[in-house]
């Protein structure tokens, strides 16, 4: 997002933030109505145009929500969302990727309500690994052709008991309603609003071998101390790489590895 969209998701975040320091506000509940928003915007184009008219007044856009939204979900659902509306969009797809945002940081918050919230972005990572190395599985948790309802049916198979249920709602409304993205881009996504939850970044490691408790510690202080910030690390292992690590925090990567310093000595050979 930019420009207007993106100050107006800022200040749909706060609200949030706000609206779920009261904790009588069930967030799973919030979370769910969001995704029912999130539908709804999905599927009617004039709506969510409407909504973002720049030339429309802002009282009126919040109370078409509220006359539309009013029975269908709860009070703190239509105030956050008449909120929105109230704000400036850029262009009209960026009020529902912004609702939709909210309904998983609402899952989050709920998860750490609950001290769950680590095991959340730990079940998220390590079934990003599994579904990569798993073509047959991955293609049945993205097939298009397939219905819904069997793609969740095979998300609470894989995760049902196994995972914390927020974990098992997320990952089957990335598979239930990709909205273009893809499966492994969806949970990346998810992961790094965990982190930031935590005010803290991601960093993914991929070694050739397990790394050990001292050297995951050394690692993790020496990313802090790089990037002014608490450095949460998911750890992959990956036999091809040769020696060292590779770090990739968002879209910068350091490579650390044996097989990046050959590549390195062969570009300068050839030069």
């Amino acid at each position: 997002m930019n420009g207007a969209s993106r100050e107006a998701l800022a200040a749909a975040r706060e609200r949030l933030d706000a609206l779920t320091d009261n904790t009588s506000v069930r967030a799973s509940v919030l979370a769910e109505e969001l995704a029912a928003v999130t539908g709804l915007l999905d599927r009617e184009v004039s709506l969510r145009r409407i909504l973002t008219d720049p030339a429309q007044a802002g009282q009126a856009k919040a109370d078409l929500v509220s006359r539309l939204l009013a029975g269908q979900v709860g009070e703190e659902t239509i105030e956050l969302v008449s909120g929105m509306v109230r704000s400036r969009w850029s262009q009209p797809r960026d009020l529902t990727d912004a609702v939709e945002e909210l309904s998983t940081v609402a899952e989050l918050i709920g998860a750490q309500r609950l001290g769950a919230l680590d095991d959340v972005e730990d079940e998220l990572f390590r079934f990003g690994r599994i579904v990569a190395s798993d073509p047959e599985l991955r293609a049945a948790l993205t097939e298009q052709a397939s219905t819904v309802s069997a793609r969740a049916d095979l998300v609470r198979e894989l995760l049902g008991g196994r995972a914390d249920i927020v974990t098992e709602r997320l990952v089957t409304r990335l598979v239930t309603r990709p909205r273009g993205r893809s499966l492994e881009g969806g949970l990346e996504e998810y992961s790094k609003l965990a982190a930031a939850r935590r005010g803290r970044v991601v960093a993914v490691v991929t070694s050739a071998v397990p790394l050990s408790d001292v050297q995951r510690t050394r690692l993790g202080a020496a990313l802090g101390r790089l990037y002014g910030r608490t450095v949460h690390l998911n750890l992959d292992v990956d036999p091809e790489v040769v020696g060292g690590i590779r770090v990739r925090i968002g879209d910068e990567v350091i490579e650390g590895t044996v097989g990046s310093r050959i590549d390195d000595a062969t570009r300068r050979l050839a030069g």
